[in-house]
């Protein structure tokens, strides 16, 4: 299983709208519409052309070839600009054999190299077990808990803050 990440093109509308529209949404944000169109691909898109590169990275997660996900680091601003904030999912047939854990690391490589970032942040809910494993194996580090931070569905969560500094090596 060949895992890789590439930048988004211009003809990839329906492929990421085929991975957005069959994500578990439980563990994500609810900026992603649902349902998910080749319309909001896109204008996500769109979007990424005028950003990657400048303050934020957006790829395509694909194993052998086909986009099976999505991963993006983003810079903040003003005084928090040295810092960014990564983001992933893949399609449902895609979880639970390692390609998230490659794509991260390669995300985390790429951006620490073409960003002006000295550290990357993850937020994830505290259930969220796959991820939280995830990213320690990438060599992120637990630095807190935000305790009720984060409403989905209807019910409160934990949220816990993971940071990688630049130059820190990958565990595991």
């Amino acid at each position: 299983m060949d895992v890789t990440i590439r930048p988004w093109t211009g003809n990839d509308a329906a492929a990421l709208a085929r991975v957005s529209a069959a994500t578990d949404r439980q563990f994500l944000t609810d900026r992603l519409p649902e349902p998910y169109s080749e319309r909001d691909a896109a204008w996500y898109l769109n979007l990424v052309a005028s950003r990657d590169g400048r303050d934020a990275l957006f790829r395509a997660v694909c194993v052998d070839g086909e986009v099976v996900g999505t991963i993006s680091v983003e810079q903040k601003s003003d005084v928090f600009r040295r810092d960014a904030e990564i983001g992933y999912f893949l399609a449902p047939d895609a979880c639970g054999k390692g390609v998230m854990t490659r794509a991260v690391r390669l995300m985390c490589e790429e951006a620490f190299e073409l960003l002006r970032i000295e550290r990357i942040t993850a937020n994830v809910r505290a259930e969220n077990i796959a991820s939280r494993r995830l990213l320690e194996r990438n060599g992120f580090a637990l630095e807190g808990v935000m305790r009720r931070a984060v409403v989905k569905y209807g019910e409160m969560h934990d949220l816990c803050i993971y940071g990688k500094l630049r130059g820190e090596s990958t565990c595991g």
